[in-house]
Parts: C-alpha cells; sequence; structure tokens
C-alpha cells in the first residue's frame, strides 16, 4: 500500500504542475498582447516624430557637427535582457548577440561601455568577460517603460558629456510573431544621415507646409530627445514580449514533457494499484481457505 500511495501522489503532483504551466502559458501570453498594445499606442507618437523631422529638415542643412562621427568613436552598448527565470534562452541569446555585435563591428573593451536591463542578462554578460558599467531594473508592466526610458536617456546624457560616447547601439530581441523573436542591434545615436535625407527626400503628405518659429538647432535638439525616447520605448516594449514570448514557448515544451510523464505516471498508478488489488484479493483467499480448512 505504501508504494500505491506514493505513485498516486507523483500522479497527483504531475497534474497539479500542469495547471501550473497552464496559467504560465495564459498569462504569457496576455503579457505579449499587453506589449504589443503598448507598441500600437505609441505608433502615432512616433509618427508625429518622423512628421516633426521632415518639417524641419527642409530648411535644416544636414552633415552639422552634431551628426557627424568622430574618427575615435566610443560605443555605449544598452542589452535588453530580463529579471525573471523560465525564458528558455532568451537571455543568452541576446548576450551571444552582443559578442558578435561588438566583433562585428570591432569594439573593444576599451572603447566601450555596457549597460544591462536584468539581472539575468548581467549575469550572462559578467559570465563570457564583458564588464557591464550598470544594471537597471526590467520593468513589471508597460506602465513602467516610461520611467525606465527616463534613466536611460539619463546615462544617455551622462556618456556623452563625461565618457565622450559618440555612438550608443541597443541590443535586443525583436518579437516576431507568436512564440517567435530574434535577436537585433539598433544604431540610436549618432541619427543616420541617409536616413535623414531619404526623410528630407519625403513628399509633405498635405498641401500646407510646416513652418517653425524656434531656433533650429534647439528644435532639432528636442526632436532628437523624442526620437530617444520612440526608440526606446520601442526596444523595452519589443524586448518584453519576447521575453514572454520565450516563456511561451518554453512552457509550451514543458506542457509536452508533463503530459507524457502523466500518461507515464497514470500507467504506473494503474499498475501498482493492479498488484496491490491482486494482492489483497490473494490475501482474502488465503484466509478463506485457511477458515475453510479449520471448519472442516
Amino acid at each position: 500500500m505504501p508504494n500505491l500511495e506514493a505513485a498516486r501522489k507523483r500522479y497527483e503532483t504531475a497534474e497539479d504542475l500542469l495547471s501550473v504551466v497552464r496559467m504560465m502559458k495564459a498569462l504569457a501570453a496576455a503579457n505579449i498582447r499587453e506589449y504589443e498594445q503598448a507598441q500600437e499606442s505609441l505608433s502615432g507618437y512616433s509618427w508625429g516624430i518622423l512628421l516633426a523631422f521632415r518639417g524641419l529638415l527642409q530648411a535644416y542643412p544636414l552633415g552639422r557637427a552634431p551628426l557627424r562621427e568622430p574618427s575615435r568613436v566610443r560605443t555605449g552598448i544598452i542589452v535588453f535582457g530580463s529579471d525573471q527565470g523560465m525564458c528558455g534562452q532568451f537571455n543568452d541569446r541576446i548576450a551571444e548577440h552582443t559578442v558578435r555585435t561588438m566583433a562585428r563591428l570591432e569594439i573593444g573593451g576599451e572603447d566601450s561601455l555596457v549597460v544591462s536591463i536584468g539581472q539575468r542578462v548581467y549575469d550572462r554578460l559578467i559570465g563570457i568577460g564583458l564588464p557591464v558599467e550598470e544594471n537597471l531594473m526590467v520593468p513589471s508592466s508597460p506602465a513602467g517603460i516610461p520611467f525606465a526610458v527616463q534613466d536611460l536617456i539619463g546615462i544617455i546624457d551622462r556618456w556623452s558629456t563625461e565618457s565622450k560616447i559618440s555612438r550608443v547601439i541597443l541590443e535586443y530581441n525583436h518579437h516576431l510573431s507568436g512564440a517567435a523573436y530574434e535577436p537585433v542591434t539598433v544604431r540610436l545615436l549618432p541619427l543616420d544621415q541617409e536616413w535623414l535625407r531619404e526623410l528630407r527626400g519625403r513628399p509633405w503628405p498635405t498641401r500646407e507646409l510646416p513652418v517653425f518659429r524656434m531656433d533650429a538647432d534647439t528644435l532639432f535638439s528636442h526632436l532628437v530627445k523624442h526620437y530617444l525616447i520612440s526608440n526606446l520605448f520601442q526596444a523595452f516594449a519589443e524586448s518584453l514580449a519576447s521575453e514572454n514570448a520565450s516563456r511561451l514557448a518554453a512552457m509550451q515544451g514543458a506542457e509536452k514533457n508533463i503530459r507524457d510523464r502523466i500518461v507515464e505516471l497514470k500507467g504506473q498508478y494503474h499498475q501498482v494499484r493492479q498488484v496491490a488489488i491482486t494482492e489483497e484479493l490473494l490475501d482474502i483467499i488465503s484466509g478463506f481457505n485457511v477458515l475453510k480448512g479449520r471448519n472442516r
């Protein structure tokens, strides 16, 4: 009987674990949609920034000093990861992608500063020998993203004034669809002059051409700041959606394994139960035979 009880407990534990995995799957799927909606809500803001750039660039000459890259480029690298676990290869993939990006762009440790977003990706980066200047916490919801963006804006400002950083790149996982994602590299600063030229060359969407009264350099600086905010918010939302996509994929794999294990444990339980029943029947028959022999 103890073996039967142990088999029953193992079977029930597996069933409970399956319920937890199902709940985590549903939560991950809901979180993905939540961060997708956060990105969608940003589309109007981003479109407004692009329109403002296009209007300003009609009169703003390209190639000014703030847009030129110096001969010696110092790079700030922001790597987006996770604080929580159970998200598969999410942090490993972005950490390895960061190392490959640094090799491809020939970025040395002495010419770079790295900030990580999330304790787990921080541990991965330190583990592969990449020094990290600072680690920030991952926002727990879309409402926390603007505050995290402001923290990064402060770091970028400090980089440009104190550390003479002239190039900033973002390393994060881009959400594709469902449980799929891929690591990407996005150059945040300096602004791509080819992109600015292409933007200036687009036709204005209405007959009324824009005008501005603010100083062009001041307006350009304000637009760059809003551009940074938009792109950093996008990176956070993409990374968080990808984290939940990776967690969803991990939970899908776990669910399959648990289901297979439940089938196995259920078979073991029925087998042990059948053996226990057979033993009880044999005991009853043996007792009956003993009593029958005494009555004779």
